[in-house]
């Protein structure tokens, strides 16, 4: 009974009369036919639609075109400027050969990659990084850095190398804002160089000597120091013999007593003089200042300026009227301040914000609610009346309008906000939550609207319309006179103009 049993089951499936086998046979048919078609379609179809799968399609903005695989998981841009592909949000990557750049971001900001002509620059997070490549006088220079820890400049010039290793002993040259670093375990010993000044640090910040061009000072902070600089000359860049300001500067027991003379030598002389708290003044030809129980009370008289300043306390309470400035300042129930090239205003701060910037030809305007819940910023060329606008309502949309007229919306928006036209933001992270975009081209008239990584998308110009319903299943193009209409993926109908 057993033998017996096993052999019609082996009949009955070389017979094929398992329940389902047709079924199942029929199924894998219809799939590998949709296949087929669809990969026959893909690469045949200058421009393709497959919705979340696969959509081709020509750009709004620019000449050139886009592929979107997988939703907002892979694209790739070709336009006249170079190109730009994607994963988000592992993996971009941009090149424009025209400025020779290129562009490689990592989980953007982790890991990023940067190219222009023959400098180059990898960085971890702000913390790690490789740069180097020919600088402008050609020599070529390759920089190694583990912030703040560690330090290191290779060149064929030895007199540019250096190597550091905070805080037991190293040199650093061009960094940090100084010309010149030397420290042996740092902050016992540092010697630094800025602007022809040299100044030998025990104890960093504490004990100090200083010495350069017509300079001598000294210090052991905060108990005592002063510094001395004589009227120096040297000749500029045009080959014109400039004056270097002298200085008086000394201090006892920081910053109770302090005494400074600045500006020797030119034609606005300054003296300081403060016992702090209780009184501080500054005067000069163009400006006196009085302070009395800093920062409580502070009047103020601008004379290059032209106009007058109470404070008190600073920078809580401010008022100041006169040609160069008017503010009335009561920090943050309300602020108003403006002069003859910018104009600023709050009201429980920061629940509003406006600014106003002009300086010929531009003009520029922003305005914030709570910060970043709201922000517009509106630039214009006074002179040909052309505008620039961005809108911002975080974390729901952006918007942009160029001087081209061109637009465009991104539906949603949790970063773009906070920091604007950040090109790695941009290309790794705002494909993955753009729900909604939508753009337009005021010189050609196209325009696209796209939902839900194309499960409704829509291109029009005054040439063709195209719209896809359901990623593709549905789709409709009208060129011309022309007309198609496809049903998943398949043709259904075609309308083409009878020929005269």
């Amino acid at each position: 009974m057993k033998e017996q049993s096993v052999t019609i089951k082996h009949q009955n499936f070389a017979g094929g009369k398992i329940p389902g086998g047709r079924s199942r046979f029929f199924l894998f048919g219809v799939l590998a036919t949709f296949l087929a078609t669809f990969l026959c379609q893909a690469q045949s179809d200058e421009a393709a639609g497959y919705g979340f799968a696969f959509e081709r399609f020509q750009l709004t903005l620019e000449a050139g075109w886009r592929t979107e695989v997988a939703g907002p998981f892979f694209y790739s841009q070709q336009t006249e400027d170079g190109t730009v592909w994607a994963l988000p949000p592992f993996f971009s990557s941009a090149h424009h050969p025209a400025v020779e750049n290129h562009e490689e971001n990592f989980l953007y900001p982790l890991l990023t990659y940067e190219r222009y002509g023959q400098q180059y620059r990898w960085q971890l997070f702000q913390l790690l990084s490789f740069a180097g490549g020919q600088e402008s006088d050609d020599t070529t220079k390759k920089r190694f850095t583990i912030y703040p820890l560690y330090f290191q400049q290779r060149s064929p010039n030895p007199a540019d190398n250096y190597t550091a290793l905070v805080p037991f002993y190293g040199h650093i040259r061009n960094r940090l804002m100084i010309s010149d670093v030397f420290f042996i375990l740092f902050p016992i010993y540092s010697e630094t160089r800025k602007h022809g000044v040299v100044t030998d640090n025990y104890l960093y910040p504490m004990v100090h000597v200083r010495h350069g061009e017509g300079l001598r000072g000294w210090q052991v902070w905060p108990i005592v120091g002063s510094e001395h600089k004589v009227v120096t000359t040297q000749t500029n860049g045009f080959g014109d013999l400039v004056t270097n300001p002298g200085h008086d500067k000394s201090f006892f027991f920081w910053p109770i007593h302090l005494r400074q003379r600045t500006g020797m030598g030119t034609e606005n002389p300054a003296t300081f003089a403060a016992e702090m708290p209780f009184y501080a003044a500054t005067r000069s030809p163009q400006r006196d200042s009085t302070t009395v129980l800093w920062p409580f009370f502070t009047w103020l008289d601008d004379r290059a300026k032209k106009y007058h300043e109470w404070e008190g306390p600073w920078p809580v309470v401010i008022f100041a009227h006169g040609e160069g400035k008017t503010t009335a300042r009561v920090f943050p129930l309300f602020s108003q301040s403006h002069n003859a090239q910018q104009a600023t205003e709050s009201y429980l701060w920061p629940l509003y914000q406006h600014r106003q910037f002009s300086s010929t030809p531009l003009e520029q305007q922003r305005t914030q609610i709570l910060l970043y819940l709201y922000a517009s910023v509106v630039e214009k060329n006074l002179e040909t009346g052309a505008q620039k606008s961005r809108l911002d309502m975080w974390p729901f949309f952006t918007w942009r309008h160029d001087f081209n007229g061109n637009e465009r919306l991104q539906v949603l928006a949790p970063i773009e906000p906070a920091v604007p036209n950040n090109r790695g933001i941009e290309r790794n992270w705002s494909p993955l939550w753009s729900l909604w975009r939508a753009e337009a081209n005021a010189k050609t008239g196209a325009s696209s609207q796209s939902l839900l990584w194309n499960l409704y998308r829509r291109e029009t110009a005054p040439a063709h319309k195209k719209t896809s319903i359901l990623f593709g299943l549905f789709q409709y193009q009208c060129v011309g006179d022309s007309r198609r209409t496809r049903w998943f993926y398949f043709p259904a109908s075609e309308t083409r103009p009878v020929a005269k």
